[in-house]
């Protein structure tokens, strides 16, 4: 007797009811990843999208063709062709990133989303250019990361797509136009030391004027001060000769005999001082006129 025999058809119709059930749960339910959304379909259209966790499905009716990822993806690098307003051929390395958002419209209106984006990306980018002199191109790369990046995220919103970054990497030249701004550079560059040393000789004479003029400033006080105080001498000297008469101006005269007689007697070297008779009677008067007072 074999297992059929020994079972009965109820049993049978149990068993069969059982592995329909199993099979309906193994069918029926979908555990989508942290990662990844589902795309359902029934009948060839589409029913719903299944986000990260458990998730339940109609067995034999719905089906996933789908499973999307949503991490963020980077398109390989690009290099694009393009010309300046001022007519200089470049080529613009570009890189972008992105992330899927809604997978149903990613999976129905696109068919491959990597060409269709980095073909959206190059006519964007020789747009941006072609409106650029090439000065502008290199001196405000940022605001044309932000206008390529604007105009990608506005084209792609149709395909669920989110673009998270997109940056110009490099601007590269041809040799001759890199040799002509080579020599540019050189020649701005000699210039602006002219300009330089040029303006430090400016400086050095403007200083050295201003110098001059402190000096003769100064020395200009200083006669001034000589000046007065020459004059304080002789308003003293006057006003002594007015009130004590002629023997006051012979004792001023006498002094200044006296005086320079002991700068001569202060020299090195000298010994022995012959004095001339005018200078014994320098001595007497200035006694005599000293005594008198």
């Amino acid at each position: 007797m074999n297992i059929i025999d020994l079972l009965g058809g109820g049993d049978i119709v149990m068993i069969a009811i059982a592995g329909f059930l199993i099979v309906c749960v193994f069918l029926g339910v979908r555990i989508v990843p942290q990662s990844e959304k589902y795309v359902v379909e029934r009948f060839g259209r589409l029913r719903s999208v299944l986000g990260p966790g458990l998730n339940f499905i109609v067995p034999f009716l719905d089906r996933v063709p789908h499973k999307i990822s949503i991490l963020e993806r980077q398109l390989p690098n690009a290099l694009q062709d393009g010309i300046t307003a001022d007519n200089v051929l470049v080529k613009v390395e570009t890189s972008v990133f992105y992330r899927i958002i809604e997978p149903e419209k990613t999976v129905y209106r696109i068919r491959d989303v990597d060409a269709a984006i980095a073909t959206t990306v190059a006519g964007i980018v020789r747009s941006e250019i072609g409106v650029l002199e090439l000065d502008e191109v290199q001196s405000n790369r940022a605001q044309l990361i932000s206008k390529v990046r604007e105009q990608v995220a506005a084209m792609v919103d149709d395909w669920g797509i989110e673009v998270t970054r997109a940056e110009v990497l490099d601007v590269n030249l041809d040799e001759a136009t890199r040799a002509a701004m080579m020599q540019q550079l050189n020649a701005e560059r000699a210039r602006r030391a002219t300009v330089t040393e040029a303006e430090g000789r400016k400086r050095a004479i403007e200083l050295n004027a201003e110098a001059q003029l402190f000096q003769a400033q100064k020395e200009a006080e200083a006669r001034r001060v000589t000046a007065d105080a020459e004059a304080y001498a002789t308003e003293v000297v006057a006003g002594a000769i007015a009130k004590n008469g002629l023997a006051a101006a012979q004792y001023q005269v006498a002094l200044k005999q006296v005086d320079a007689i002991a700068q001569v007697a202060k020299g090195e070297g000298k010994q022995t001082i012959i004095l001339p008779a005018a200078a014994l009677e320098a001595f007497t008067d200035a006694f005599y006129l000293l005594g008198k007072k």
